[in-house]
């Protein structure tokens, strides 16, 4: 039989890339995502994976991650890398018992095979051990900070807010562009203090993964609805503007609710006319295609390129003059 350590967690667009299922799929991952750890100790009111969620074990946001034998996954994914159909693997460890050690485990299998960039996104429970994973061979050390504010934070997650900042900024100060930090656009947060946490990530060296909240059946959020698109598409362009260096925190107008009103940037709108600012950011070569949202319905991350017409219209849909 084998144990734990043997088996991995395939998010189903990564298992169809790797060959160890059919599906149909318009876009396909350009990341290896896989996921350890089991059901969370944590107990976050929007994740799957939380110790009190009704969810399935098998899901994350809305994807579906089955279990394969490690030592099957890990030779497909270096074909898969040298082939070019996948450029980069991550790692989502949940809170567990030796969750530390088995993340290593896994990046040293699948690192010993091919030189393929790896991020690992886990609750570290030191600077040490993420000193660790980098000297295994991590690219990047993600964190599920997740709420924009400590008001949010102790509605819908568990945990120490101050802690979670701290690590973050330790692990930027010790490996400069090596930290990353997700953020849910829709939990509760205001649109300043979102844009708020961007800027401050950004003057920490922290890369910022930028997600809308995504109510999953099970889960204690299950009836909260979704950001609405116009305010997500202006934290889109609020992210891609700060993070390019375009804009700060400064030259934002926003009014006594927290929206965003206006950016005070020459040619702002031509700055965004690529799309770029709303495909799904975070790591390089990160698409994750359908975390968000339903085939079919509105796009809020981009898994790939937008067309022209598809830019114009994001941009519009800032509602921004």
């Amino acid at each position: 039989m084998l144990s734990e350590l043997d088996t991995i967690n395939v998010s189903a667009g990564t298992a169809a890339v790797l060959g160890l299922i059919s599906i149909a799929m318009d876009v396909a991952p350009t990341t290896a995502y896989l996921m350890l750890g089991g059901r969370c100790s944590m107990n976050c009111g929007f994740c799957a994976q939380a110790r009190e969620s009704q969810a399935s074990a098998l899901n994350l946001s809305r994807i579906t991650w089955p279990a394969f034998p490690l030592g099957e996954v890990a030779p497909r994914i270096a074909d898969a890398y040298r082939r070019g159909a996948i450029r980069r693997a991550c790692l989502q460890a949940t809170v567990a018992h030796d969750v530390h050690a088995w993340a290593l485990h896994v990046v040293r299998v699948v690192r010993a095979l091919c030189d393929i960039p790896f991020d690992v996104a886990i609750l570290p429970a030191s600077v040490e051990q993420v000193r660790e994973l980098f000297a295994a061979g991590v690219d990047h050390v993600g964190f599920g900070l997740d709420a924009a504010s400590q008001r949010v934070f102790e509605r819908v997650k568990t945990g120490s807010w101050e802690r979670s900042l701290e690590m973050i900024r330790q692990t930027a100060l010790a490996f400069p562009g090596r930290a990353a930090v997700h953020l849910i656009a829709g939990l509760g947060e205001t649109e300043r203090e979102l844009v708020e946490m961007v800027q401050r990530m950004h003057e920490w060296g922290v890369t910022v993964g930028l997600f809308a909240f995504t109510p999953v059946r099970g889960t204690a959020l299950e009836d909260q609805p979704p950001p609405r698109l116009d305010q997500y598409r202006r934290m889109q362009a609020a992210r891609w503007l700060i993070s390019h260096g375009q804009a700060g925190f400064g030259d934002l107008e926003f009014d006594d609710t927290g929206r965003l009103t206006r950016i005070r940037v020459r040619d702002w709108r031509a700055l965004l006319a690529d799309g770029r600012a709303f495909e799904t950011s975070g790591c390089p070569d990160c698409n994750r295609p359908y975390y968000n949202e339903r085939p079919g319905g509105a796009a809020y991350n981009y898994p790939r390129r937008l067309t022209p017409a598809e830019a114009a219209e994001a941009v519009d849909e800032t509602g921004l003059s």
